[in-house]
């Protein structure tokens, strides 16, 4: 029988306050000072032919990496400070080190070929995981049971941060990885909640190991978070938002801004348009041009053609008429071949300078403005002057917005396009203290010729055939909503700065871009046999980009997702509050007819799609996953937020939910997130007033501490919805999230509302219905 070697090894530990500890970073001479944790005294025995760890802390004996399959154990060696192994079946080498503060674990493969291996295998009484901004998960929760049964995940995609913590009765295991790249975890729920760790080494990848450090502290997620925090500072990768304002003094602009998406691909809108001459001129060449190119070159434009052809039959043209009108001009104004001389003869002094250019050298902001003024040449009396076409939807709607008392926002544009539209609204945006910037993607790329939407429409048509990635059976990744195929962003970068370029020598000054997908831990190993690359190497690639856009075009950088790997390079993320999630369920993707469903990427009106204006609930299974306060705890936060500026992914804004909003109110301001809105020229008509009331409050709080590290956060209450989280020194939120009122030292929190303590000062907010 084979004789089980176990080495027990004593490490001491300050017991206590740990001293303060600072990080310089070379590159920006700055230095950090190391959050204060409570460290543990504690001992450990391993066994190496199972893996198994004991840990002994506050007189308790836990299992913290439980026993897996025997197996055959050779080159055993061991000293006052290391152990070291192999598995020879495995082709597996392990090595443990004592360091002061913590267990170093290494875990390498020997072999050339592809190779994997499970460790560690836990089970506690309660997980802290950074699921996105961080959840606290009971052993035996039903709800997470359910979820968890028997899942995978892809750990860089979906932590937010690379470490889990483990807690037990008495102190918390805590786990921080060497990185996460082709790393997964697998769920186990049949009798209560354990998970174990897997790693793949893949035979592209020559680094072949993997490891951790373990930590021992207080089962709290504030000591937890700080081991992480200081493990980021100490390996010189974290960068606050003070530093990033520093090269771009433009990021001070998200300092309590409330993030929005204006939706509005109007050209031209009903007040544009005398509807009398307009009647009168249908059957004119540019009334059938249009018609024309509605039927050769838009989908779906039978209504808008019908309109039209209504509109010369009536002696009236009604709402529904116009709106649909309007957006059949619009969709054929933005066309390139739209102008045509022998439909527009007469030309302003604008057009003549415009085409002495030649068609073919106008950039789209050209292009638009030259259809646009060839249009109202063309059928004089029957529109306002182009400069004030769409007016009411693009810039007096910022006005409205900025008369409302929002100083701060940052603005996101669906498209480009919007920008080429109307330089007005940027310009404006520009010149009144907000952000403005498209939305951008690199992710997909389609079959030239087939492009379903422009950001997956590149120059380089080669790159489609020789720039996609291949996964290891040698099929070529399917792009979003398998439509076409994902980009090798190793080979992108030629491509981002041709269309970066293009976009911004329009004259469109944007200051901000928004990068889709880059942040959100989607990277893949890519074995073409011209364009091998590993995730890591895939991941490089994209933060450079991100990196290229922000230092090199000086414009204030968000990703979707905003996992920690992109830390010191995006200033704001959209997904770490609340991920998508809509695609686990066909009611709320599909069903139409189901109460769930976010609704149709459509708009009557050109403005908000119904998947973002219309409100919805949430099934239970769901809300109790991604909105359930009982579960949240602010992971991300206590370790970034002054670094990186968090709210939810685009589909899931302040408003979505049913019966969810004044929650999101609430947590906003618990969390420091900045509400999420889509609006248009309607729905700020609906929710201008609440969301100016509620920005007001938030945009303040939030400036202040921006800056600071959220220093504390507590739970209250027995039933978790009592919670107070602590930034600086001197500026405490406790929210009340229940129905009834709260006795909290000697104020009474009604329910469903906060109060901010500002030292001695005190302000009360309930959100309004």
């Amino acid at each position: 029988m084979k004789k089980i070697i176990c080495l027990l090894m004593s490490i001491t530990v300050l017991a206590g306050i740990m001293a303060s500890y600072s990080k310089k970073n070379i590159k920006n001479q700055v230095e950090y000072t190391k959050s204060v944790v409570d460290t543990l005294n504690f001992n450990y025995k391993v066994n190496p032919e199972t893996f198994e760890i004991i840990a002994e802390c506050n007189g308790k004996e836990e299992v913290i990496s439980k026993a897996m399959d025997k197996r055959e154990v050779s080159n055993l060696k061991e000293d006052s400070s290391t152990m070291s192994w192999s598995y020879p079946n495995e082709g597996i080498q392990v090595n443990l080190k004592k360091e002061k503060q913590y267990i170093d674990v290494k875990i390498k493969s020997i072999k050339d070929d592809e190779n994997e291996f499970t460790w560690p295998k836990v089970e506690g009484e309660n997980y802290i995981l950074p699921l996105g901004e961080g959840k606290s998960i009971p052993k035996n929760d039903d709800n997470w049971m359910k979820y968890l049964n028997e899942k995978e995940i892809d750990v860089i995609q979906s932590f937010s941060m690379g470490f889990f913590a483990v807690n037990y009765e008495s102190y918390s295991a805590v786990y921080l990885m060497d990185d996460m790249f082709n790393d997964s975890i697998n769920f186990n729920t049949k009798q209560g909640i354990e998970f174990s760790f897997n790693h793949e080494y893949t035979k592209i990848n020559k680094d072949k190991d993997y490891g951790f450090r373990i930590y021992f502290t207080q089962n709290n997620p504030v000591d937890i978070s700080k081991v992480y925090r200081n493990y980021v500072i100490e390996k010189g990768e974290f960068k606050t938002l003070e530093e990033k304002a520093k090269d771009n003094k433009n990021i001070e602009k998200l300092y309590g801004a409330t993030h929005m998406y204006l939706w509005d691909t109007t050209v031209i809108s009903e007040k544009d348009i005398n509807w009398d001459l307009f009647r009168k001129s249908s059957g004119s060449k540019p009334v059938e041009w249009i018609k024309t190119l509605l039927k050769n070159k838009i989908e779906d434009s039978t209504e808008k053609v019908k309109a039209l052809e209504e509109a010369g039959t009536k002696d009236y043209v009604d709402k529904y008429n116009k709106n649909t009108i309007c957006q059949g001009l619009s969709d054929v104004l933005t066309l390139p071949d739209f102008y045509n001389e022998e439909v527009f003869p007469k030309k302003d002094a604008k057009m003549e300078e415009l085409l002495k250019k030649g068609s073919n050298n106008l950039n789209q902001v050209e292009i638009i403005d030259l259809n646009k003024r060839a249009l109202n040449e063309n059928m004089e009396g029957v529109f306002m002057p182009v400069e004030q076409w769409a007016s009411d939807r693009t810039t007096d709607l910022l006005k409205d917005i900025k008369d409302s008392g929002l100083d701060n926002a940052w603005i996101g544009l669906d498209n480009w396009t919007q920008g080429f539209i109307k330089p007005e609204m940027v310009k404006y945006a520009n010149d009144n203290g907000y952000l403005i910037g498209p939305y951008d993607s690199y992710h997909s790329i389609h079959e030239p010729g087939k492009e379903q939407w422009n950001t997956a429409e590149f120059e380089d048509k080669t790159l489609y055939e020789n720039a996609t990635v291949t996964d290891k059976k040698g099929k070529k990744l399917s792009g979003f909503q398998n439509v076409g195929r994902k980009l090798n962003p190793t080979l992108s970068m030629p491509s981002v700065e041709e269309r970066v370029k293009s976009i911004l020598n329009t004259g469109v000054n944007f200051n901000s871009w928004f990068i889709d997908c880059d942040a959100t831990g989607e990277v893949y190993d890519d074995y073409s046999k011209d364009h091998i690359t590993t995730q890591k190497e895939d991941l490089k690639a994209r933060l450079d980009r991100m990196a290229y856009i922000g230092n090199d075009k000086n414009m204030v950088i968000g990703s979707e997702g905003g996992n920690d790997f992109a830390s010191s390079t995006i200033a704001f993320a959209h997904g770490i509050e609340i991920p998508a999630f809509s695609w686990m369920d066909d009611d709320m993707k599909k069903n139409k007819d189901s109460k769930y469903y976010l609704g149709r990427y459509y708009s009557p009106n050109g403005g908000v799609p119904e998947k973002y204006s219309k409100e919805v609930p949430v099934k239970e299974e769901y809300k109790k996953i991604f909105l359930d306060n009982t579960y949240n705890v602010p992971l991300f936060k206590l370790v970034y937020n002054d670094s990186v500026i968090t709210t939810y992914q685009w589909e899931w804004s302040t408003l979505k939910i049913k019966d969810e909003v004044k929650n999101r109110m609430l947590y906003e301001i618990l969390y420091n997130v900045p509400s999420l809105y889509h609006l248009d020229k309607f729905q700020w008509e609906e929710h201008g007033t609440k969301i100016s009331e509620h920005s007001k409050v938030w945009s303040k709080f939030s400036k202040e501490v921006i800056n600071k590290e959220m220093t504390d956060f507590k739970v209250l209450s027995e039933n978790k919805l009592v919670q107070m989280t602590q930034y600086g020194d001197d500026i405490k939120v406790v929210c009340n999230f229940s129905n009834k009122d709260f006795k909290y030292n000697d104020d009474v929190i009604e329910g469903q509302s906060l109060i901010i303590y500002r030292g001695d000062k005190k302000e009360v907010y309930k959100p309004g219905a």
